[in-house]
């Protein structure tokens, strides 16, 4: 077994996801990754450019809207791996679209994936923190969740619902050593984001008083500063890290 704590990132390969891999490898942790079922192929690529870069990570298949497969993967993680001290609920989707253009299927998938996956993840792991007296948990929301999005009712309701989900299980956690905490991260320079077209990028850009994007290494130094031995005291929050944006 190893002798690191494990941490688990959702949704590893990601502009925020692949920071905060390197993030908890910096802080001395064996991290583990998780690819959706039939992209193996690219997620062993990544692998190993990480590796390359310095980065050794484990990679297990996942898809986090399937309780079924959350069980199996984190029963694969501990068997293979070692016991989950660190959970990150990263992995999360959009179908954007106005209310009125908006399909069951968009708002279904979106909640699945984003919402559903907070449940599907912890439920199984949870109780195994508990009785082994340690955990952190880090449930990754969005500035969109904290003030709402047009176009985004499913991903703004998703995000929001973390909050509720994370302040009740972190109360059921408290006494026996397991934080749970969300992050709710801003515009940030990801690929993602930098699709966007160049003047509606601007216009977001000017909405932001420190007067750029974020970087992804940002949003993974604060969970790694949740995630930290020494996080004990901080449990049922958001930390809001999206250059003053939104300000609650």
């Amino acid at each position: 077994m190893n002798e690191k704590r494990v941490a688990v990132v959702t949704g590893a390969a990601g502009g925020l996801g692949e920071a905060m891999c390197k993030a908890l490898v910096e802080q001395g942790r064996q991290v583990v990754g998780s690819y959706l079922p039939g992209d193996e192929q690219p997620a062993r690529e990544w692998q190993q450019a990480m590796e390359q870069a310095g980065y050794p990570i484990e990679i297990f298949p996942l898809d986090v809207s399937d309780y079924d497969s959350c069980s199996t993967f984190i029963e694969g993680v501990e068997q293979q791996v070692g016991p989950i001290e660190v959970l990150v609920n990263n992995a999360g989707i959009t179908r954007d679209a106005p209310l009125k253009r908006m399909t069951p299927e968009k708002w279904q998938a979106v909640l699945r994936t984003n919402l559903d996956s907070m449940f599907n993840m912890c439920q199984p792991l949870f109780d195994r923190m508990c009785t082994r007296g340690w955990g952190r948990i880090v449930n990754i929301s969005s500035l969109n969740g904290e003030k709402g999005q047009f176009g985004q009712a499913n991903y703004s309701a998703a995000k929001a619902g973390i909050y509720g989900f994370t302040r009740a299980i972190a109360q059921e956690g408290a006494r026996k050593g397991v934080t749970v905490n969300a992050v709710s991260p801003g515009y940030i320079d990801t690929p993602m984001v930098r699709q966007v077209p160049e003047n509606v990028l601007e216009s977001i850009v000017a909405g932001i008083p420190v007067g750029r994007l974020g970087q992804p290494e940002e949003i993974a130094r604060a969970v790694a500063f949740l995630t930290d031995d020494n996080a004990g005291f901080i449990t049922g929050t958001n930390l809001s890290v999206n250059g003053g944006q939104y300000m609650s």
